[in-house]
């Protein structure tokens, strides 16, 4: 209902938003970098951050980029599985009929790799989303489906995101063959306390009005109980334009904020 209140064309804070829309904050374009980077080497990267701060989407955005007649992304969102799981998975995404045994699809996956880069001339990206779910033994699968030719090329880039969590069941021993791998890590942080403002403007600015409809106050109240993660800022937002209408206000005050704060937390 605030849409017509407040003259939008559309929902600001809708979590759908077209790649080229993004806010160019300094942790996605540190992101960028950092993905240019491993694509060049073909290795193993690892991005983490905390839930809902945004780590996917920025991933996204690079990766939908990409010449679809150069790369061949394999988007994984399920990692609670086995082995098994993975790898049928994996095929399915590149095409492959389904083998039965484990020894099998690893093989079939493999060949499909080396086809893609020798003679379709296509470098393939797999993307593991979630990656903090992933079992022991299936990471270990992962790191042995990264070897070629007794490590002399690298053919199969290998991107592992998720929450920090990852990043410390990485340093523990058991995981030191995988670790020593990793040739790109990065920590997405989200918003920081002078980008957020500049983002909900973006935001605003996208659905039509170029007005601060959130008053300096309020603002601050969202970053303090958001700490300037995307996810909750979008939902926080949401509720304080709706707790503004509703209250037939044209500013956003905290007090609209702390009323909409009941509706997310």
């Amino acid at each position: 209902m605030y849409r017509q209140h407040f003259g939008l064309t559309r929902h600001p804070f809708n979590k759908e938003i077209p790649p080229e829309d993004l806010f160019a904050s300094a942790a996605g374009l540190e992101t960028d970098a950092r993905l240019a980077h491993l694509l060049e080497l073909r290795g193993i990267g690892l991005i983490t951050g905390e839930s809902g701060s945004g780590k996917t989407t920025a991933c996204r955005k690079v990766l939908t980029s990409l010449h679809t007649g150069l790369w061949r992304v394999v988007y994984i969102a399920l990692s609670t599985g086995n082995v098994m799981d993975l790898y049928k998975t994996i095929a399915w995404e590149l095409g492959l009929p389904t083998e039965r045994s484990r020894a099998a699809l690893y093989r079939q996956i493999r060949t499909e790799v080396n086809r893609l880069c020798a003679e379709a001339r296509c470098r393939p990206v797999l993307v593991i989303d979630e990656a903090h779910n992933l079992r022991s033994d299936v990471l270990e699968d992962l790191r042995l489906l990264t070897n070629y030719q007794m490590d002399s090329e690298n053919r199969l880039c290998l991107l592992l995101v998720g929450q920090a969590e990852l990043r410390r069941r990485l340093s523990m021993a058991v995981y030191e063959a995988l670790a020593q791998r990793i040739v790109m890590r990065y920590h997405y942080a989200g918003l920081d306390r002078d980008e957020m403002p500049l983002y909900i403007a973006h935001r605003l600015r996208l659905a039509g009005t170029e007005l601060p409809l959130f008053e300096p106050a309020a603002l601050e109240a969202i970053f303090q109980a958001t700490q300037g993660l995307a996810r909750k800022v979008n939902n926080l937002c949401h509720q304080s334009l709706l707790a503004t209408a509703l209250a037939r206000a044209r500013i956003v005050t905290i007090d609209h904020v702390h009323a909409a704060l009941a509706e997310v937390v």
